[in-house]
């Protein structure tokens, strides 16, 4: 059955469908040796598929990885990075660096820490990564500034942000310190550093920000201590289950059998 390439290389875990599609704009993808272009379609039974040069065969598919990384300040959320930075990818041991097909969903700004989910399942990345699959995170906030119940008030509702409204969030005040406040902000969509993006134009610029969940998928379980920056674990069934209802698919997948590691 003929399908589209991206899509091909992303249930194969070669890549998530951005990342294919990138990959066959750059010209390094071939099928029976000719060039392709975006959106072309393959059989992967039949054809003959080359990454790199490299032919990639279906039975040659990497088991299922679902990582959720504890990111530290200073490491950027992508694969590789021109400026030689050191990137999520870095923080994991060689095994599942090397021909895995891991990236991460999402990203968190280089100098944001905390949650993040890792994957080499590219038809959940695609899923999850569309505005209409958001699924809701939970941020710790530190703030310049102590806002008023009319400030947290207009953030909750709605801001005006690169001309379009953001959805209702939710947000409140944890702690005071000073000249310093802890929020706790809840989003339902992931626009590009709207968290940062909003406390500047309410006048309580970000001092700090960390993600603590992505929906019921937490940094620190009740009970217990927080996975420590640098760290990752599997994800539980139960809690790849819940991405996978998310986004009203039914195809979940057993991850591999990882144990939480350090950088």
């Amino acid at each position: 059955m003929d399908e589209r390439l991206q899509k091909i290389l992303a249930q194969w875990g070669i890549a998530s469908r951005r990342q294919a599609e990138e990959m066959i704009l750059a010209g390094r993808v071939r099928v029976n040796g000719n060039s392709v272009q975006l959106g072309q379609k393959a059989n992967p039974v039949s054809d003959r598929i080359e990454v790199d040069g490299v032919r990639v065969k279906s039975e040659r598919r990497p088991q299922p990885v679902y990582l959720l990384l504890n990111k530290p300040a200073g490491v950027v959320s992508t694969c590789s990075d021109p400026a030689q930075r050191t990137t999520v990818l870095d923080l994991l041991p060689p095994k599942l660096r090397a021909g895995c097909g891991i990236h991460p969903v999402g990203r968190l700004d280089v100098e944001s820490t905390g949650a993040l989910l890792l994957t080499n399942d590219g038809n959940l990345t695609f899923a999850l990564t569309h505005p209409r699959h958001c699924v809701p995170k939970t941020y710790q906030v530190w703030v310049e500034g102590d806002p008023p119940k009319s400030v947290l008030q207009t953030w909750s509702q709605g801001v005006l942000l690169s001309r379009r409204m953001t959805l209702p969030a939710q947000v409140r005040v944890q702690e005071r310190n000073g000249s310093q406040t802890l929020l706790e902000v809840i989003l339902y969509e992931g626009r590009n550093r709207q968290v940062r993006r909003v406390a500047e134009q309410l006048g309580y610029p970000v001092i700090h920000l960390h993600r603590t969940a992505i929906g019921p998928i937490l940094l620190q379980p009740p009970g217990e201590p927080e996975l420590p920056a640098g760290h990752y674990r599997p994800l539980l069934d139960s809690e790849i289950t819940f991405l996978w209802n998310r986004v009203n698919l039914t195809s979940v997948n057993v991850p591999v059998d990882v144990k939480e590691h350090s950088i």
